[in-house]
């Protein structure tokens, strides 16, 4: 292994000093990290606590997520959980990481594809079956309001507000959203989020297959440029 904490960036100020320190625990612990499948689960358990710990301290509100092991080793995605007050600080630590061997180091969740089958909480989405509506505002015309159609919404359904199950359902919709688009183009772009049921001839009333929202989203980014 290479002396890893030679490629961290010299810091002088008080938040650069917490970076270093974030980064030269991983590289202390790294090679335990990038075998940890072979690991009692205990120790590999309180190895990840102990990382989600030098994440806290940095910044509280950050979370991370470590790929499978693969030929070229693991990713590493530090995210803010959609929260833009903390995007600048992710940016920060991820511009900062060392070279550490087998280890790539990913701001924000990346999109993860079409046809996704996304489970939160009691509710199933399944994006092939979803449709969107653009929601055009004037007031805000940088960002992107969406009308969400679903399959399994019973035809005269009206969102109620405080309603645990409607918000449960809203949120559920958004994680599969961040699914498809990243969690940065999701924080970003998407400002306002409402569900519907699902038209009988939904291309006829307007709607786009969800899973074509990527490309909505690419679109609508280039127009604003």
């Amino acid at each position: 292994m290479s002396d890893n904490n030679a490629n961290v960036k010299q810091m002088t100020d008080p938040a650069q000093l917490s970076i270093k320190k974030v980064w030269d625990w991983f590289v202390a612990n790294s090679e335990k990290l990038t075998m940890m499948n072979d690991i009692s689960e205990a120790e590999c358990q309180q190895l990840l606590d102990e990382w989600q710990h030098q994440l806290d301290i940095y910044c509280e509100g950050l979370t991370y997520e470590i790929s499978e092991q693969t030929a070229q080793g693991r990713t590493m995605t530090i995210s803010a959980e959609g929260d833009f007050d903390l995007f600048r600080y992710v940016v920060e630590l991820v511009d900062n990481a060392p070279d550490v061997d087998w280890w790539e180091f990913v701001a924000f969740k990346q999109p993860k594809g079409k046809a996704l089958k996304v489970t939160f909480d009691k509710y199933r989405f399944d994006t092939s079956k979803m449709a969107f509506m653009q929601l055009e505002c004037e007031e805000e015309p940088d960002i992107v309001g969406l009308r969400v159609a679903l399959p399994d919404l019973p035809a005269n359904y009206r969102p109620q507000e405080g309603n645990a199950d409607d918000e449960d359902r809203l949120v559920g919709v958004y994680v599969t959203l961040e699914a498809l688009l990243g969690e940065f183009d999701c924080t970003t772009l998407i400002g306002y989020l409402e569900l519907c049921p699902m038209p009988k001839e939904p291309f006829k009333a307007g709607f786009k297959a969800l899973d074509d929202l990527p490309e909505f989203i690419e679109w609508f980014k280039h127009t604003k440029e």
